[in-house]
């Protein structure tokens, strides 16, 4: 395929740029610096909404990643409307760009980045892609963020939101900034521990974007995580196990509001997501259980 793709030097984007290249298919970066290539870089301006047509129109398939990250920095009122407007405003601009296409010209689907955040607060209650939309800020930015695409998907353009949940690897993610306290000895669950994690391998991540580029019978949300959430205190265990540590040293919540600000109501936020829609499409889990993602995840 020929895939135009947005958000390509994130944590995830990166190593989705290296898996499409491997596989075969011809991608085309949108970058907002001007282009340091000719053959695979195209500017746009998605704050503006300036993107040339012509560009999607070379597409085959379109997947968008673009926006800030959510755990990169705390949590103020200015770092909430970039974490908002980074994803709308991409996403609007490849939907409407998309839907504005002749028929013979519009790319056959666009997958477009969303997240777990969208069903707030679960508790123990488990939920599959049919849940309505949840509390909080992250589920409001998700509402915003998935009806974004809606120019795309009227004009007949097969679309898929990944609802994508923590992807496990040491150099990014949910993992890496808790390498170094439990390497040392002091880390520890976050909370009370009782909040489920939906989490998923990155290698499954990957599989499970490009399962969802060739199946055009799937459409829609899509939960991409693991079929096997934890709590945070098993999550906390387990890591502690492999890395050969203890494990005794839980972060009050309190103290995740000072350090983390909003984003410390998110962090001790209970979401227990399955993969209802990849379950049913046949995708298979290289790693559907915990201890050996991990593994995968610290070998790197």
């Amino acid at each position: 395929m020929r895939i135009l793709m947005a958000g390509v030097s994130g944590f995830l984007g990166t190593r989705l740029v290296d898996r499409l290249t491997a596989d075969g298919h011809q991608v085309t970066r949108l970058v907002r610096r001007p282009p340091r290539s000719s053959t695979d870089e195209r500017q746009w301006n998605p704050s503006a909404a300036q993107l040339d047509p012509q560009v999607v129109a070379d597409a085959d398939a379109v997947v968008n990643l673009a926006g800030a990250g959510v755990g990169d920095k705390r949590w103020n009122d200015d770092y909430q409307k970039l974490i908002r407007t980074s994803r709308v405003d991409s996403t609007t601009t490849l939907a409407i760009t998309i839907a504005g296409l002749p028929d013979p010209d519009r790319p056959a689907v666009l997958l477009n980045s969303s997240a777990v955040g969208w069903y707030g607060n679960t508790g123990d209650r488990t939920v599959e892609e049919d849940a309505p939309a949840g509390e909080g800020f992250l589920a409001d930015v998700c509402r915003v963020w998935e009806a974004a695409t809606r120019p795309a998907e009227d004009a007949g353009t097969r679309v898929v939101r990944l609802r994508t949940g923590l992807p496990l690897h040491r150099d990014g993610g949910l993992l890496k900034p808790q390498l170094l306290p439990f390497r040392l000895g002091v880390g520890g669950k976050l909370g009370n521990g009782r909040q489920w994690l939906p989490w998923i391998s990155m290698r499954d991540w990957l599989d499970a974007v490009a399962f969802l580029l060739a199946r055009d019978d799937v459409a829609g949300p899509v939960n991409v995580v693991g079929p096997a959430p934890v709590t945070n205190a098993e999550f906390t265990r387990e890591l502690a196990r492999q890395l050969h540590r203890p494990a005794i040293m839980p972060i009050p919540a309190l103290a995740l509001k000072v350090a983390l600000g909003g984003f410390a109501h998110e962090a001790l936020t209970s979401t227990r997501v399955l993969p209802g829609v990849l379950g049913k499409a046949g995708f298979t889990w290289t790693h559907p259980n915990l201890p050996g993602a991990l593994h995968a995840a610290l070998a790197g």
